[in-house]
């Protein structure tokens, strides 16, 4: 009998997730089951970018791909995950993940995942600028102790400097190496 685990995938609206096909098949061939949730504003790039980027990564997943709260009499179309990654991780999602705020799905599935201790790895995508505010920090921090697995320096994410294109490749593998096994 073989058991299946699901992952979230959910990403902001940053250059990476514009490869987000990259972790999608990486996390497949490890034997997730993927399911993908985007930001509102991630949604309207996948939606204004590609013609049938949205089509191509349903297929890919075999899912929906969610962007927006379903309404109370809607039932969920997603399996209930067993791990979450939330990569990349915006600056701004970033600190309203840490103050608690769900005001999108991406946001609500991720504050609920720390109380239901769904283990949630992020690999953040911002500039030193952003990665300079206190806020930033604190947010970090506040996230780390809570249980969640950031990647911040070292082997995950280093911030590249303001209004340049990030030259390193995104550390995707970080982030799939960090899922539990």
């Amino acid at each position: 009998m073989t058991t299946t685990r699901t992952l979230y995938v959910i990403a902001c609206a940053a250059p990476p997730t514009r490869r987000i096909e990259i972790p999608l098949r990486a996390a497949q061939s490890a034997g997730w089951d993927v399911c993908l949730v985007l930001t509102p504003a991630a949604y309207r790039w996948a939606t204004e970018d590609a013609e049938g980027e949205i089509e191509a990564l349903t297929e890919l997943t075999g899912h929906p791909i969610r962007h927006q709260y379903k309404l109370p009499s809607q039932e969920d179309v997603l399996p209930p995950p067993d791990a979450i990654l939330a990569a990349p991780l915006s600056c701004n999602s970033l600190n309203k993940w840490a103050a608690g705020i769900s005001d999108t799905l991406a946001l609500g599935l991720l504050t609920e995942a720390i109380g239901l201790r769904i283990p949630t790895v992020a690999l953040p995508c911002w500039n030193a600028a952003q990665h300079a505010h206190p806020a930033t920090a604190r947010s970090v921090a506040t996230l780390r102790t809570a249980g969640v697995t950031v990647l911040l320096g070292g082997d995950g994410f280093v911030p590249h400097p303001p209004k340049s294109a990030q030259r390193s490749a995104f550390p995707w593998h970080a982030a799939l190496d960090a899922l539990p096994s």
